[in-house]
Parts: structure tokens; C-alpha cells; sequence
């Protein structure tokens, strides 16, 4: 099944008539916004509606995040990464996105829209208008305002009658915080007072669940009677809120007051995260005074048990945490009452910022399936800790863009990357190691975008650049930047004489150094292009080596990726079909779309070489829906890459015909790109 639906609540109280109208209004209507108070259940209402549903529609239900997102400019390429479009052309990210979703029919999911709502306004309206077969479902506590648009509110749970909606859902957390509350709703008049309790909270369910959780440690008679207290002192404090955000907001408060003062800083500190966090990170940013780190796992557990902070699916680092953002929102305001916003918003961006560091050190390694996942999962996290950097630390900033190459250049987020590096390179000083490592991170956007004459450019100043730091790793950097901006084009020669071993040996530097290894790349290609086959193979045999002593799968793969192609040239298409099925092994472990893409069209060729065309032009329609994904087909129409594709057509329909080739080719661009 496509798509990218989180997993469900094990239980789900009620909604029978919400879900019923979404269900026939996401068959009919193309635009619905689910409205309501925070808290009041939207995002769950939302997820169950499509997980009904997402069978039906071809391409998938994709849901899209949005309460980490901050900055306007990035929902485009937030929405497009997240539907699989690693939107690598240099056309503005609104125009590919549209392009790509043209003839696809799925169901987009914009969850917790609404401190971005002119962004999302403009960007469904282009979606709607560009792709037919598109249907978007928004939650927001305000509508978008958009033409078409059909507004469901998200009322509270009913709370009267003995079987209420709201009772069952308080019910549900009771005994999920302490099984002992069962006796309380079993006598008659203790269940009358849960239903109190209910009506007082307005069947709001992040407030049932908050209060559920209280009974770990009370009765139902003192939630009752300091509820009521509480919400007597509270309420009309709020009264310029409507009633439901009053309720909202009453609940939480009186839920904060109720943690001990250790626990109501942790809340606080842990508000400048975005998104989910795990552990390490909590521990760093949010330590200090009286949080010593040893404190910090458990009072974190106890704010779970409080369902203040959510535990969420475990990645390879360890369990994950997250907070709502109607809590995340409360405890930024007692943050910022303790003054110490600016000060944990430094502490966050410089941790993430070690940690882009990190990565960087250890991605061609053993660990780099590792860092992919990992750095995938802090992508909330990474965003918003740049965002801070360029407002406060411009030297960090750069240093952190120009560490995270690999995320921008190897996993797909290439907008968002030129975005960040162009800001950062703005006013900083031309010269250092941060400022070459950021241009050369920009230029290797810039070759995957297609401009290559931008590519070429940036890559002549690396190469000043890196020889004013006097050190071989950013020159042979540097000389990789460069060649392949000449390569792709055709300038073969020009590619050998920067990262053929001649060249190399010029600089020195480690041969196991990312510099090195990359020239050895370029090199293995520019002989292909030049029908240096066994040339070609020795070179790529001993990047292979390298890789593989290094323990690193990124580049090793594209060693398979040259040993393939020069089997091809030298008409061994079994060996480049074994070669290049290596390679896509390597490529799929690291989510690297134009990997997969290039991979294909090679697998293509070989097995038309070995006279199955049925296989190769399915092959070859899956490579185009890749290369979809990708959004510049063939890397802006290299001559070589093109020559490769169009050998494989010829030698398919030669094969088996043009109606059996149109046809199979047809099933191949149909299958699954996620």
C-alpha cells in the first residue's frame, strides 16, 4: 500500500457520525479542513478517516507534519519530500511539485495547519488547480479560507448519559494509567461523578486524557473537588477566550500545577523542541540547575505518565518523545516567563548542530545506515536549529549547512539545503574552511539541479578556495566538484585530467579520505564515457575496496554503478546486471532516489542485452517514475546517461515489438516508488 499514514491509536472512542460525513465527503469533495480547539481531536479524527480510505486512491494517502514547520518557505518541499519527490530541477519547488502530482491520484493529509495558513492556502490552490486526481484533507484550528473549501467542525465528545462518548474515553485512560480505577466506574455514584468530571472538562479528550492520568495518584472524589476548585479560580481569568479554549486551557494549567516544580521546568525546557527528540538531546538542551542530567530520564518518564509528554515509536537511537503542541504551546509561555527562551533555543541549535557535525565525520563508515535513519528522523529538529543559527550565529550556521552535505545532497532534500547554504553564505567571510565547505555543498545541489554552468562556477572557486586552506581533502573536493560539472555535459578528458590518479597523486591526502574517494568516482566514469572499459573497472574495483575497508555503502555502490556500466560496454550484460542489483541493494538502504533512478536505466540496458525486452521496458518505466521522483530526468539530459536509456529502448522493442513495449513500460511506471 503507498503512502506514508502513521500507525493508528490502539483504540478510538466514538466519532461514528464525524466519520461517516468524511467518509462521504472525501469521495465527493477535493478540499476539506477539519476545524476545531486544540486538543479537541482532529489529527486523530483525520488519520482514521483516511486510513479507511487509503486503498482507494491509486498513488496512496500521504500524511505531511506540519507543527514543526516555521518557515513558510519550506511547506513546498516538506510536502514534496514527503510524497517521495526529491525535487532535484532547478524549477521553483511549487512548479515540480505540481508537475509531479499532474496525473497522480492520492489523498494529501496537511495536519495542524494553522500557523501557516496563507502558505496553505496558495500551495492547495496550485495543487488542486494543477492535478485532478488530487484530494486534500487540512486540520487547523482556522479554516484556510480557500475556494471550494468545506469546513467540518470537530466538536468535544457528547458528555450526557451514562454511555457518553466522553465518559468511555475517560474511562479508557483511567485504567490505562492504574487498573485499580475500575471500581470507580463501576459503582453508580462514583460514575456519576466521572461524568461530572466529563461536563467540566467539555468532553475535550486531551483534557479526559490529562485528568485520567491524575487517577494514578487520586481518587475520583479529589479530581472532582480540585477540578471544580480550579476551574472556579481559573475561568475567569480566560474570559476574553472562547469557552472551549478556556476549558482547553484550564485543563492544562491545572494539569501543570500538579506536576512538581522539577517537572514543570522540564515541561518548559522541553517546549523549544519541534517534533519528536530522543533522550541524549532532552538530557543535553534541558539540564542545568536543578535538572542535573542523571534527573532527566526519570522525570521525563513521569511526565509521560502524566500524558504531558508522548513516548513514540522507538528508532535506531532508542525510544522517542513528543509533546502535543497545545501542551508544547503552554510550556513555551512558562518559558518564556522564566526568561529563558533565548538560552535554550542556543543550547538546542548548538547540539544539533554538534550532531550535524558528527554525522558528517562518521557518514562514510560503518554507522552511515545509522546517521541516514537517524538524521532523517532529526530532520524537525536539524530545520529548526538552523533557523535559529541564521538569526544568531551566522559562522555556526554555515558550518552546520556545509556538515550536513550529505542530507541535502545524498537523502533528498535539495531546496531546502540551497536555501539554507545561500542564506548562510550570504554575509559571511569568503575564506575558511566552512565557508569552502559551504560553497562545495551548494555546488553539489547545484550538479544534481542540473546547472551545470552554476555547478562549474562554484566548483572553480572551491578549487581557489581549497588551495588557500593548503590541505588535500578540500582540494581533491574541490577537483571532484569540478570534474563532474564538466563530465555530465561530455567533457571527459577535462573530468580525467582533475581526478585521475595524475591528479590525485598532485594533491596527496588520505586515499580512504571522502575527497579521494570521490575523485576515484568521477575518474571511473570519465573512462567509461571514453570507452576506457577496463580502465573503467579497475579504477571502480579499487573504490570498491576502499569503501568496503571503510564500511561505507553510499559510494561502494556507486562502484558497482561504474563496474556495471563497464561490463556493459564491454558486452558482459549478465556481469552488469549482477553489478548493478548490488548497487540498488545499497541505494534502497539509503533512501538515494537518483541512485535507484540511475541503477535502473543500467539494469535496463543489460537485460535487453540479454534479449529479455518484456523485463527491460518494465524496468525502464520504473526507472521513469524514479526519475519523476527526482524531477530532472537523466540529470538535466546528460548526453551519456541519455545514450545509455535510449540503447536499452532500442534493443526492448527490437525485441519484442512496440504495442508489447509501450505496454510493459506502461506497468513499470505504474509500480510503487516509495
Amino acid at each position: 500500500m503507498l503512502g506514508n499514514l502513521p500507525p493508528e491509536a490502539a483504540t478510538f472512542v466514538g466519532r461514528e457520525g464525524e466519520l461517516a460525513l468524511l467518509d462521504g465527503l472525501l469521495r465527493e469533495r477535493r478540499l476539506i479542513t477539519l476545524t476545531g480547539v486544540g486538543g479537541v481531536g482532529k489529527s486523530r479524527l483525520a488519520l482514521r478517516s483516511v486510513h479507511a480510505l487509503s486503498r482507494e486512491h491509486h498513488d496512496g494517502a500521504w500524511w505531511v507534519e506540519l507543527s514543526p514547520l516555521r518557515d513558510p518557505g519550506l511547506l513546498t518541499a516538506t510536502v514534496a519530500h514527503t510524497v517521495g519527490l526529491t525535487e532535484l530541477s532547478a524549477r521553483s519547488p511549487d512548479e515540480e511539485l505540481c508537475a509531479w502530482m499532474a496525473d497522480k491520484e492520492l489523498l494529501l493529509v496537511l495536519d495542524t495547519a494553522e500557523h501557516l495558513v496563507p502558505a496553505c492556502r496558495h500551495l492547495v490552490g496550485e495543487l488542486l488547480q494543477s492535478a485532478p486526481g488530487l484530494t486534500v484533507l487540512v486540520t487547523s484550528r482556522e479554516p484556510l479560507g480557500s475556494p471550494g473549501e468545506i469546513l467540518v467542525e470537530v466538536r468535544p465528545l457528547p458528555v450526557e448519559g451514562p454511555d457518553s462518548d466522553a465518559l468511555a474515553l475517560f474511562r479508557e485512560r483511567a485504567l490505562a494509567a492504574t487498573p485499580a480505577a475500575a471500581s470507580a466506574f463501576a459503582d453508580p455514584l462514583r460514575a456519576a461523578t466521572a461524568a461530572e468530571v466529563c461536563r467540566r472538562l467539555d468532553g475535550i479528550p486531551l483534557a479526559l486524557e490529562l485528568a485520567g492520568a491524575r487517577l494514578r495518584s487520586w481518587s475520583l472524589e479529589e479530581m472532582a473537588q480540585r477540578l471544580g476548585a480550579r476551574f472556579d479560580v481559573l475561568s475567569d481569568d480566560r474570559a476574553a477566550l472562547q469557552p472551549r479554549h478556556r476549558t482547553m486551557r484550564t485543563a492544562i494549567g491545572w494539569s501543570h500545577e500538579l506536576c512538581a516544580p522539577v517537572e514543570r521546568l522540564m515541561w518548559a525546557r522541553l517546549s523549544v523542541f519541534t517534533g519528536d527528540f530522543d533522550l541524549a538531546a532532552a538530557r543535553a538542551v534541558c539540564s542545568g540547575g536543578p535538572l542535573a542530567p542523571s534527573r532527566v530520564e526519570r522525570i521525563l518518564a513521569g511526565l509521560v505518565a502524566k500524558s504531558v509528554v508522548r513516548r513514540t515509536e522507538e528508532r535506531g537511537s532508542g525510544a522517542r518523545y513528543r509533546m502535543l503542541d497545545t501542551i508544547r504551546e503552554y510550556g513555551h509561555e512558562w518559558l518564556a516567563e522564566l526568561g529563558e527562551v533565548r538560552t535554550l533555543a542556543d543550547r538546542h541549535a548548538h547540539w544539533y548542530a554538534a550532531l550535524a557535525r558528527a554525522a558528517d565525520t562518521g557518514w562514510l563508515g560503518p554507522g552511515q545506515v545509522d546517521w541516514y535513519r537517524r538524521m532523517t528522523a532529526e530532520h524537525a529538529q536539524l530545520r529548526t536549529a538552523m533557523e535559529h543559527l541564521l538569526g544568531t550565529d551566522r559562522p555556526t550556521a554555515l558550518e552546520m549547512a556545509g556538515a550536513l552535505w550529505f542530507l541535502w545532497f545524498s537523502c533528498g532534500h535539495t531546496h531546502e539545503g540551497r536555501g539554507f547554504l545561500e542564506r548562510a553564505l550570504r554575509s559571511s567571510p569568503r575564506t575558511g574552511t566552512a565557508y569552502f565547505q559551504g560553497m562545495w555543498a551548494l555546488g553539489l545541489i547545484a550538479l544534481l539541479q542540473g546547472e551545470m554552468a552554476t555547478a562549474q562556477r562554484l566548483g572553480t572557486e572551491c578549487v581557489d578556495a581549497a588551495a588557500r586552506l593548503a590541505d588535500p581533502e578540500p582540494e581533491l573536493r574541490a577537483a571532484y566538484l569540478l570534474a563532474v560539472s564538466v563530465l555530465m555535459p561530455g567533457d571527459a578528458r577535462r573530468a580525467l585530467e582533475l581526478t585521475g590518479p595524475r591528479a590525485r597523486a598532485g594533491h596527496g591526502g588520505r586515499a580512504s579520505g571522502p575527497g579521494w574517494l570521490l575523485c576515484r568516482l568521477a575518474t571511473g566514469y570519465a573512462l567509461c564515457d571514453q570507452g576506457r572499459f577496463e580502465e573503467a573497472a579497475d579504477e571502480a574495483r579499487g573504490l570498491r575496496e576502499a569503501c568496503a575497508e571503510l564500511g561505507d555503502g553510499w559510494l561502494r555502490a556507486y562502484a558497482d554503478y561504474i563496474l556495471a556500466l563497464a561490463a556493459l560496454g564491454l558486452g558482459h550484460h549478465g556481469e552488469a546486471a549482477r553489478h548493478v542489483r548490488s548497487m540498488l541493494s545499497g541505494k534502497r538502504l539509503l533512501g538515494d532516489r537518483l541512485g535507484i533512478a540511475l541503477g535502473l536505466d543500467v539494469l535496463a540496458a543489460a537485460v535487453a542485452g540479454l534479449g529479455d525486452g518484456e523485463l527491460a521496458a518494465r524496468l525502464l518505466g520504473t526507472g521513469q517514475a524514479w526519475w519523476r521522483t527526482v524531477g530532472h530526468p537523466q540529470m538535466g539530459g546528460s548526453p551519456s546517461l541519455l545514450a545509455l536509456r535510449d540503447e536499452g529502448e532500442r534493443r526492448a522493442r527490437a525485441a519484442i515489438g512496440d504495442e508489447a513495449y509501450e505496454n510493459a513500460f506502461r506497468g513499470g511506471a505504474a509500480a510503487p516508488t516509495g
